[in-house]
């Protein structure tokens, strides 16, 4: 019962807005993904390697129902995983920096073994946006899981990020050094 409780406890605190599994996916839907890259991402070693996974594709192909189906094979597995968007982070962390709380808030982000973002570039991010997510993800770097769901392709990050080009580069450096990309067309 402990050991129940205890997996409920870390779906409960991932946040999760549907719980997903691998085996609801329709592989039909999307006309291309690389369903055993998908499927060896299940076996979650990537969480223990600190490593990334990307999901990249257009809207309605299922980048979100993937990744919160990884974060909930996670917490099964004893992990903790936080779900959030973006755009929630940015507004966190905001919110938290004009409070005097930013130190409390990043722990939020940087301490769970997997932390799924999505939506990443489904609004435009303003400066002080794209630096708050920045520290997030320098933060986790080699320090913790990251998945990302976008609807962009790498080389259009930078309209993401308020054009600012030196930032996206950085951003894409830390993601990208350990990560694997799935393409969902």
């Amino acid at each position: 019962m402990r050991h129940d409780r205890a997996i409920q406890n870390r779906i409960r605190m991932a946040r999760f807005p549907v719980i997903k599994t691998m085996d609801q996916f329709d592989w039909v839907w999307p006309k291309s993904i690389n369903r055993l890259q998908v499927q060896n991402l299940f076996r979650l070693q990537f969480i223990g390697n600190k490593s990334n996974v990307i999901f990249l594709g257009g809207v309605g192909l299922g980048k979100t129902h993937l990744a919160s189906a990884l974060g909930y094979s996670a917490c099964l597995n004893g992990n903790t995983v936080l779900f959030t968007t973006a755009i929630d982070i940015i507004n966190t962390l905001s919110a938290a920096q004009f409070a005097g709380r930013m130190k409390q808030e990043l722990k939020k982000y940087t301490r769970p073994a997997l932390l799924l973002i999505d939506e990443l570039g489904f609004l435009p991010i303003d400066k002080k946006g794209a630096d708050l997510l920045f520290q997030v993800i320098s933060l986790r770097y080699e320090c913790g899981a990251i998945v990302i769901t976008s609807n962009r392709a790498y080389k259009d990050w930078p309209e993401i990020f308020n054009n600012d080009s030196t930032l996206t580069s950085a951003i894409l450096d830390r993601l990208l050094h350990h990560a694997e990309t799935v393409i969902i067309n």
